[in-house]
């Protein structure tokens, strides 16, 4: 059988060269959970990063205990990928409600802790029909959050995030071709949360992007905005001494910025949950005319902490 025959210098290339995508652990709400309730501890909001570790600890149980029958479509999965486009495409998915059992696992794990506007708002989600939840979900994860209870929003991304991580970590991607400038997922089509900068062995100093919906990470090069792919004046703005190890990387083009979480900084650091324990940078980037473009779920933009 003929076959291509490599020189050494492009066996050691191709045995070197990282992955283009990292999925996520199956523990991931797990380390979630854990991580929200370390950086609780003498946070000024402490009581709402425990409600969001609660949050996640609820998706863990729900993915290591999801309902049955929800596999992901095989042969769509494959044309998706023949034709390189999201396996998951979260903008298709969303309106056809495959993902709602995940959404009723998560409510029966979730407990509801003693606060009166929690407790409204799962009912609320509770009571709604498919219809209502489909129609929430779309605003959502289209940003147009003027179009649903801000209340609603943590406990519905939660469902939204349970089951895109429960499909992803089902999918076989190894012909998944890796794109330049890829600013949004190439699993679900979602925007980044965050970014994450590597630290060990090969990934050392690689920049990840981490969705905001299934949690894939997959690489971005550095120095270069993942809103408009500017890479003019870049700027890393951060507080001094802040135990997150995180950094805004702003970009004076389109005005906007997204957190880097610099695992060199926090080694048992986790993106999401960085992102939510550093919300006075937000705050401050806002002060001074900047704009979050990355989505995180389980935060209404402009709601109180």
């Amino acid at each position: 059988m003929a076959g291509t025959i490599l020189e050494p210098g492009q066996i050691e290339a191709a045995a070197s060269k990282p992955p283009f995508i990292n999925l996520p652990p199956r523990d991931l709400f797990a380390r979630r959970s854990e991580r929200l309730n370390r950086l609780a501890e003498g946070h000024p909001f402490a009581d709402y990063l425990r409600l969001l570790a609660a949050i996640c600890q609820a998706q863990q149980q729900a993915l290591d205990n999801h309902p049955a029958e929800l596999p992901v479509d095989a042969h769509r999965t494959a044309e998706c990928l023949k034709h390189d486009l999201p396996p998951l495409a979260a903008d298709t998915l969303v309106r056809e409600g495959a993902w709602l059992p995940l959404l009723d696992a998560w409510l029966a794990a979730f407990v509801v802790p003693d606060n009166p506007a929690v407790a409204a708002a799962i009912e609320q989600l509770r009571e709604a029909d498919g219809g209502q939840r489909k129609a929430w979900a779309v605003s959502l994860l289209s940003g147009q959050y003027d179009s649903l209870p801000p209340a609603l929003v943590p406990f519905l991304g939660a469902g939204l995030q349970l089951a895109w991580s429960h499909w992803l970590l089902q999918l076989d991607l190894t012909s998944l071709r890796e794109r330049e400038d890829q600013t949004h997922c190439p699993c679900c089509g979602a925007p980044p949360m965050a970014g994450i900068i590597r630290h060990l062995g090969q990934l050392n100093g690689l920049r990840y992007l981490v969705c905001s919906l299934c949690a894939c990470e997959w690489h971005y090069v550095r120095l270069k905005c993942s809103h408009c792919r500017s890479t003019k004046k870049l700027d890393y703005l951060h507080f001094e001494g802040s135990p997150q190890g995180v950094k805004a990387e702003v970009c004076p083009e389109c005005n906007s910025y997204l957190k880097q979480l610099y695992l060199e900084l926090a080694s048992d650091g986790e993106s999401l949950s960085a992102d939510l324990a550093t919300l006075d940078l937000d705050m401050l980037l806002a002060e001074q005319g900047f704009q979050r473009q990355a989505p995180n779920l389980l935060l209404a933009p402009g709601s109180d902490a």
